[in-house]
């Protein structure tokens, strides 16, 4: 990992502009979401993780937890990836949700990100299904203490 990573739990009015950057760049332009089903009332209520990985505190990564367990909206930007940033901020969100009393954890993993997630201890829970027509298949993972 990266000695200079560090990651943050904000609020949305504390980091909305760096998360919808990274977000846009990630999602919008890389994968074509469309942009208005992107930004969600959800962002609102949930607690969001942003990673930084310089003294110059430039973010290169973020993520989700909604009030009720669920993680998304992970993403990483394309120059930073491989470097193990996107496990960092899904640890930290975990983290969270077993801080905040959660049994467990859910997400909706893109197909081609099926083995980073089972990696990190999540197990498949539906068939695949679309999603601003992208393949995801429902994830969950069990937390203990």
């Amino acid at each position: 990992m990266n000695n200079s990573l560090h990651i943050e739990l904000l609020d949305w009015s504390s980091c909305h502009e760096h998360a919808t950057r990274i977000r846009h760049a990630v999602f919008v332009e890389e994968q074509g979401v469309p942009i208005d089903m992107e930004l969600d009332a959800d962002d609102e209520t949930s607690i969001h993780a942003l990673a930084f990985v310089d003294s110059e505190r430039n973010p290169v990564g973020t993520g989700r937890l909604l009030p009720d367990a669920h993680i998304g909206r992970l993403a990483v930007l394309p120059p930073y990836r491989g470097r193990h940033i996107g496990s960092a901020l899904l640890a930290e969100l975990v983290d969270e949700a077993r801080r905040r009393g959660h049994v467990q954890v859910a997400l909706a993993a893109q197909v081609h990100a099926l083995d980073f997630y089972t990696a990190h201890g999540f197990r498949a829970q539906s068939d695949v299904f679309l999603d601003c027509d992208i393949e995801h298949v429902a994830m969950v993972r069990t937390l203990t203490a």
